[in-house]
C-alpha cells in the first residue's frame, strides 16, 4: 500500500503489464501514478513508471502493429491510411524532451475537495518522444482552406453506446505549429502498452489531456468540435489564474490548454530529520509549458528569505529542469520551500489557487523536515 498526503490517501500498489509497482487509482479504465520518489532517479521518467491515464474503460488488449493504419481524413486533398511501417519510413523523425501532466495532477490537495481523481504530485512524466510532427502527415494529406481544427481518436472506447467516445482538438494552427507530434517512440524505446502502443499524439507544453493514445484517426474539420471532452469536460475559468473563490462557479470557460509553473523538492520527503548546522544537499526539478525555466528559489524559513538554486542541464524548453541547492539549518522544526519562475516572469502563487474541477495545481510546494 502507498498513503498519499491527504484525507483517504490510501492506495494500493499495482503491477501492470510492462510497469513497475504503480500507485492505483482505478482499474477500469486503468489510472496509475508514478511514485514519487521515482522523480529523483533523473530528470528523465522511466517508462516502466511513467504515469497511466485512461478515460474509457474499453481498451485494447491486443494490437497487431503491423495491421494498425493511422487514417487522415476530413478536410484534406487527399485522405491517407498509413502504417507504422509508412509513417516510419516515409516521413522524417524527430525527437523532443517534453512534459506529459494530467490536468489533475495533485487534486487530492485542493481544499475544499472536488470531485474526479483524487492524484498526490505522480500524474506527470518526461520522456524523450520519437515520432513524425503532425505537420508533415497533414501537409502530405493537402490541408484544404477553411480548416479550423484537428481532431484525435485512439482505439480506446465507451464500453456503453451512451458514454461519449473521448476525442479531442487543436486548432489549426497549433496541430501545424511543427511540434506536435505523432509519436512511436519514448525514451529509446516503442511505446510502453498502457502509455499508447503503437503511436500517440504528443503536444508538447500542453495538458496530457491532448496526449490521445493509440491514435488512428485525424480527422480536419471545418468548424469548431463541440463535443463532451472538448465543449463540457477539461475547461477551466477564463482568466489569468484559471481560478475562481473556493465554492464558486466561473463565469465563462475555456479549454484546458498550456501548463503552468510548477518546481518540486525530490530528495527530501515531509518530516525527514535532516542534521543540524551541517550541509544539507537539496536536489529537485521545475517545469512549465514551453518557456522554458530560468530561475528556481529555495527558501529554508517558511518564505522570509530565498536563495538562488543552480539550475542543471538544459534538455529543451518543454523538459524537466534540474535544480541544486545547499542550505544549513540550526536546530528545529523548519518549512523547506521552492519557487521556480519561466522566461516570461510567470511563477507560483504562495497559497493555492482554485477551481472546480481541480485542474493546474502549482502553489509553491512546502517541506517540513527535523533539524537534530
Amino acid at each position: 500500500m502507498a498513503t498519499l498526503p491527504f484525507a483517504n490517501g490510501e492506495r494500493p500498489l499495482i503491477k501492470s503489464p510492462g510497469k513497475r509497482p504503480m500507485i492505483g487509482l482505478t482499474s477500469r479504465p486503468p489510472q496509475l501514478e508514478t511514485p514519487f520518489n521515482v522523480f529523483n532517479e533523473g530528470m528523465l521518467t522511466p517508462n516502466d513508471a511513467f504515469f497511466v491515464r485512461y478515460h474509457l474503460a474499453n481498451i485494447p488488449l491486443e494490437i497487431d502493429a503491423d495491421t494498425f493504419r493511422i487514417e487522415v481524413k476530413g478536410k484534406v486533398d487527399k485522405p491517407l491510411s498509413l502504417s507504422i511501417g509508412e509513417l516510419k519510413a516515409g516521413f522524417e523523425s524527430v525527437e523532443i524532451i517534453a512534459v506529459n501532466q494530467c490536468s489533475g495532477n495533485s487534486r487530492g490537495f485542493f481544499e475544499p475537495r472536488v470531485a474526479g481523481g483524487q492524484l498526490g504530485n505522480g500524474a506527470m512524466g518526461n520522456a524523450r518522444w520519437k515520432g513524425v510532427p503532425l505537420k508533415a502527415v497533414l501537409d502530405r494529406a493537402g490541408v484544404q482552406a477553411g480548416a479550423v481544427q484537428v481532431s484525435f481518436n485512439g482505439i480506446d472506447g465507451p464500453v456503453l453506446p451512451e458514454t461519449p467516445d473521448f476525442v479531442k482538438a487543436l486548432d489549426i494552427d497549433h496541430a501545424r505549429d511543427g511540434e506536435v507530434m505523432i509519436a512511436y517512440a519514448m525514451n529509446g524505446e516503442d511505446l510502453p502498452w498502457l502509455n499508447g502502443f503503437p503511436v500517440r499524439l504528443v503536444v508538447p507544453g500542453f495538458y496530457g489531456t491532448y496526449w490521445v493514445k493509440h491514435l488512428n484517426e485525424i480527422t480536419v474539420l471545418d468548424k469548431t468540435l463541440d463535443n463532451f471532452w472538448m465543449k463540457t469536460a477539461y475547461r477551466i475559468p477564463a482568466n489569468a489564474c484559471a481560478c475562481v473563490e473556493p465554492g464558486k462557479t466561473p463565469s465563462a470557460t475555456v479549454p484546458i490548454n498550456r501548463l503552468n509553473v510548477r518546481s518540486f523538492l525530490t530528495n527530501v520527503v515531509d518530516g525527514q530529520k535532516v542534521k543540524a548546522k551541517a550541509d544539507i544537499s537539496l536536489r529537485g526539478l521545475a517545469f512549465d509549458g514551453g518557456y522554458g525555466i530560468s530561475e528556481v528559489a529555495i527558501s529554508s524559513d517558511g518564505g522570509k528569505s530565498w536563495q538562488a538554486a543552480t539550475l542543471g542541464e538544459n534538455l529543451g524548453k518543454y523538459s524537466f529542469r534540474e535544480w541544486r541547492s545547499v542550505v544549513k539549518l540550526p536546530r528545529g522544526d523548519h518549512v523547506l520551500m521552492v519557487r521556480a519562475t519561466n522566461r516570461i516572469g510567470q511563477s507560483q502563487p504562495m497559497d493555492a489557487l482554485w477551481n472546480p474541477a481541480g485542474y493546474m495545481r502549482n502553489v509553491v510546494e512546502r517541506t517540513h523536515v527535523i533539524a537534530t
